[in-house]
């Protein structure tokens, strides 16, 4: 008799069938695009205008060439240590902040938390002007520091209110009984809450490292030597005054976006519990 109830499989309902199918549509629309990306990467320079959607033959020497004919693998340098630099930072600030807000009960406590939020609204083109003077005056243009203080300053007020959203849910009488035992306040901020509030971090480092990993305005500004630009802007080189090397820029593109796709797939559990904390109280 079990046998029998362990062989029967649930029917599916028509309804779930329905949202099935057009969460599977919905999603190749939006797979759609970067499968083109990839198939017109692989094309050969003879084939762009063809109107075949698949290449006769796939042309896997278009990664090679845009490696070796430009200073692509400079810019995926100087994106690595912008993006690791700018999270490490804004990492290091966000965090004690957090925490002080979260646990300390200051006057002025909202009013911060909204100046942080306000700082958030400001859009770096907004500033650009102002920021390049600055660095020109400090000679700091053509520099990855300028462009991690850059990133860092602009990411930081997410990394403060998610951090401060995950420590407030932590039961405060760890935190107690640690001090009991002699702990002292930096000792239970590195011993107990950060390891209880590492999906929290993990989801401001994610969401740090794509963002700066993304961004263009502010390197294609401080930045004016080739070899010195994030990744984004390297890419943009190869659209020139009257062609385009669309093989090369979605080559480039692929590479762009592999580092990041890889580590969200990692990390994708904890983003999401991250996100969600102290939605249940």
């Amino acid at each position: 008799m079990n046998r029998q109830a362990a062989s029967i499989k649930p029917r599916l309902r028509p309804r779930t069938m329905v949202v099935a199918a057009i969460a599977w549509l919905l999603a190749g629309v939006f797979l759609l695009p970067y499968a083109e990306m990839v198939i017109t990467a692989l094309r050969p320079a003879d084939e762009l205008r063809d109107p075949g959607y698949l290449p006769h033959h796939f042309a896997w020497s278009n990664f090679i060439d845009v490696w070796r004919d430009s200073t692509l693998g400079d810019n995926l340098q100087v994106t690595l240590l912008v993006a690791a630099g700018s999270t490490l930072l804004a990492l290091l600030v966000a965090l004690p902040a957090a925490y002080y807000t979260a646990r300390i009960k200051y006057r002025g406590r909202k009013y911060f938390l909204l100046l942080v939020l306000v700082t958030q609204m400001f859009q770096p083109t907004s500033l650009l002007v102002g920021l390049y003077r600055e660095f020109f005056q400090l000679d700091m243009l053509n520099s990855v520091w300028t462009l991690i203080l850059c990133n860092a300053a602009f990411n930081l007020a997410f990394a403060i209110w998610i951090l401060t959203a995950y420590i407030s849910s932590i039961p405060v009488e760890l935190e107690e009984a640690a001090m009991i035992d002699g702990l002292g306040r930096l000792s239970v901020l590195r011993r107990v809450v950060l390891p209880l509030a590492m999906p929290g971090v993990v989801t401001a480092v994610i969401f740090t490292f794509i963002s700066a990993w993304n961004e263009f305005v502010m390197g294609l500004t401080l930045s004016t030597v080739p070899s010195s630009q994030p990744l984004t802007v390297g890419i943009n080189s190869f659209i020139g005054d009257y062609t385009v090397q669309w093989n090369y820029l979605f080559a480039g593109s692929v590479i762009a976006i592999l580092p990041v796709v890889v580590l969200f797939a990692f990390i994708e559990r904890q983003v999401v519990s991250g996100l969600t904390a102290g939605s249940v109280k």
